[in-house]
């Protein structure tokens, strides 16, 4: 049965796809949960089709535009689309870009301001999601608690705010796996490149709405690490003793209940219930000869390097190096992101995953013709886009919520 990525693909790539059939199905549940909920509270079917109108032009990808601005027609009046349309044109950029919060990594900062939207032609709450969804999409390692006090000030809720967050995150692993099973098929996506030169943004913490919290005093890390690191969030998690059954149950692996991250996406528990079924099946499913989970990892790592994830980078460099037996190409990796990784396979995933990263995306038939040319097959390079769409994904929920703390035994 065909899902919402078959019709962005336009071509029948089922049985490739359906190597994967966790990943395919949970991806349609996650663009479920979160463009078309049974109840959709506050947070309204228009503002949710607005949002991923906004962020699939942000990105360039036409298919996904007529998509959802079809969508959009059928829930707001043509102004809104207008407006819509008018804020993909003054916002198209490139990314990533930003400033780090770690000292050790000015020298890789590149900052680039923030937009703010036009707030009569969308509203308060809707030009506020949009501010957002700008810096989610191009340059998330801009977050800082005071992003989320626009949202907060302008009416989002808490757990509107974790399900925006889900919204703008999960659009940007469904557009990169769409827009790369399109290349795999043969074609080339053209975009536009541009840097829009936009003024440093003053967010503001607000004292309405709901809790923010900030860290005066916490053990931030330096720079990339090569060890585990601790996460504390912006929003307040769903307290353990507080958890629904269907939260609960959200989680997949019970243990996670003592994770502040999942308890605080478990706020949109049908969302988080999707993407973790997604995450396990891109990656340690290695049915049918698929890439090894080295490579996935390394996928993963060279994402989050890229994208500017500190937390990300320290976990998933840790299992590429399980995986593999290979650390010190990944902390020349974590070093460098330019560094020669000691193999021409590596070498070419860690180009082609940047080319996949970028915003617009830049993967294109020169890197389908790498990644065949050091020996992968389809169905790895499936693989492939896989996991890197999922880790921008991933990256931006960790970016955009939250900030990363080194635990006291690395001190």
């Amino acid at each position: 049965m065909s899902d919402i990525i078959d019709i962005l693909v336009g071509a029948d790539l089922h049985e490739l796809r359906d190597n994967r059939p966790q990943a395919r199905e949970n991806a349609q549940k996650s663009f479920e949960a979160l463009l078309e909920p049974k109840n959709p509270g506050a947070f309204s079917y228009g503002e949710r089709y607005a949002v991923a109108t906004y962020v699939s032009g942000l990105h360039q990808f036409s298919p996904a535009v007529d998509l959802y601005q079809d969508l959009l027609l059928d829930e707001a009046p043509t102004t809104l689309v207008h407006a819509v349309s008018d804020a993909v044109a003054q916002g198209l950029s490139s990314g990533p870009y930003g400033t780090y919060r770690e000292p050790g990594l000015a020298d890789e900062s590149e900052p680039g301001g923030s937009i703010r939207n036009d707030v009569v032609a969308l509203g308060d709450r809707l030009a506020a999601a949009f501010d957002y969804a700008h810096l989610v999409v191009f340059h998330p390692r801009d977050s800082r608690p005071e992003v989320l006090g626009r949202l907060s000030a302008a009416g989002w809720t808490a757990d509107e705010t974790v399900s925006l967050a889900q919204l703008i995150s999960f659009l940007t692993f469904q557009l990169r796996v769409a827009l790369g099973l399109r290349t795999l098929n043969g074609e080339d996506h053209k975009v536009v490149g541009v840097r829009l030169d936009l003024p440093n943004a003053e967010w503001e913490l607000s004292d309405a709405g709901f809790e923010i919290s900030t860290y005066e005093e916490l053990n931030r890390p330096e720079a990339f690490v090569n060890h585990s690191l601790g996460w504390k969030p912006w929003v307040q998690p769903v307290p353990k003793a507080e958890l629904s059954e269907e939260q609960f149950e959200s989680l997949i692996q019970p243990e996670r209940a003592d994770m502040p991250y999942f308890r605080l996406l478990a706020r949109d528990p049908a969302a988080l219930k999707a993407r973790t079924l997604t995450d396990l099946d891109i990656f340690f499913n290695t049915d049918g000869e698929g890439l090894g989970r080295a490579e996935r990892e390394l996928g993963a790592t060279v994402t989050s390097r890229f994208n500017g994830c500190v937390y990300c980078a320290s976990v998933h460099s840790g299992r590429a190096e399980q995986e593999s037996g290979r650390g010190d190409d990944i902390n020349v990796l974590l070093e460098n992101l330019d560094a020669d990784l000691g193999s021409e396979q590596w070498n070419v995933i860690r180009d082609v995953s940047r080319a996949l990263t970028a915003t617009p995306a830049r993967f294109n038939q020169e890197c389908i013709s790498k990644l065949r040319g050091v020996g992968f097959s389809d169905l790895q390079i499936v693989d492939a886009i896989n996991s890197v769409a999922f880790f921008n994904w991933a990256n931006r929920l960790m970016l955009s919520l939250g900030e990363p703390e080194v635990p006291k035994r690395f001190l």
